[in-house]
């Protein structure tokens, strides 16, 4: 079937942000008492859970023939990951909402099977929109101005900012990571660790990042994402230089320097 993903995109990023208005009116009166755990450091609230209802109702309006998958499993259907699928987190950076730090957005990615066909992400703090479809580009749109965004043209990472995700569970792969942020810490402008995938990746398609790479992430930390940044002419990969991030977890994405980060990356990872 084919469907018009240029429309359907203005349509998710409409949704998107009647999201984020949701999470900034929450944030106003937020209560720590709210807080639960799902495992170690995995935080969770009722306002990740509400508005990700509200994100799977409107999207089954959309498209109803499009399955979930989500963070929260609202649907608590399994989804076929080889179909067409909604791929959703309602709250990236949960940890930032919770205590208070500006740094969190609304991801809503439409994947076919594992590859990314229409994406969006809302920053409601900084009222940043950004969105793409396969084929038609990636556009941020600020203030009511709609601008085409366009990675970093810097090919070394002599001249780039990178950002990157800190584990907070499965801890078996520190050494190596600690490596590869050694070795990073001296050859680049400087390493940034934002506490959204979501935004790292927004803003490696518009250019603020050369490149963002990280392990131990879900699809739908990065789904809406990985299509802004290959619509904004960067490369994406797993860490492996395959294709296969969307659902094994670890990413790279970038524009150029995403050849020299991986020899980095390969270096030390295992």
């Amino acid at each position: 079937m084919q469907y018009n993903l240029s429309q359907i995109t203005e349509q998710i990023s409409a949704i998107a942000m009647d999201a984020g208005a949701f999470l900034l009116q929450e944030r106003s009166h937020f209560q720590s008492d709210a807080i639960e755990y799902k495992g170690l450091n995995n935080l969770v609230s009722y306002v990740d859970k509400e508005t990700e209802k509200q994100l799977v109702e409107r999207l089954s309006q959309l498209l109803p023939e499009a399955g979930f998958i989500t963070e929260e499993g609202t649907t608590g259907q399994e989804a076929d990951p080889t179909a067409l699928n909604w791929i959703i987190d309602p709250l990236d950076g949960t940890a930032n909402f919770i205590h208070g730090l500006p740094v969190f957005s609304v991801s809503i990615g439409l994947a076919q099977g594992n590859t990314p066909i229409a994406g969006v992400i809302y920053d409601p703090n900084r009222d940043e929109c950004f969105a793409g479809w396969q084929g038609g580009g990636a556009w941020l749109t600020h203030k009511g101005t709609r601008t085409r965004m366009q990675v970093s043209s810097a090919a070394t990472l002599g001249e780039s900012l990178i950002a990157t995700g800190f584990p907070y569970y499965q801890f078996d792969q520190m050494q190596p990571y600690l490596h590869i942020l050694e070795s990073l810490m001296q050859q680049t402008h400087g390493l940034r660790r934002m506490g959204s995938a979501a935004i790292d990746l927004a803003y490696v398609a518009c250019g603020r990042f050369e490149a963002f790479y990280e392990y131990n992430l879900n699809s739908w930390d990065m789904a809406a994402g990985v299509l802004l940044v290959r619509e904004a002419g960067g490369v994406v990969t797993d860490f492996a230089g395959g294709n296969e991030f969307l659902f094994r977890g670890d990413v790279l994405a970038g524009g150029p320097v995403h050849t020299e980060l991986m020899a980095v990356v390969q270096q030390y990872w295992t």
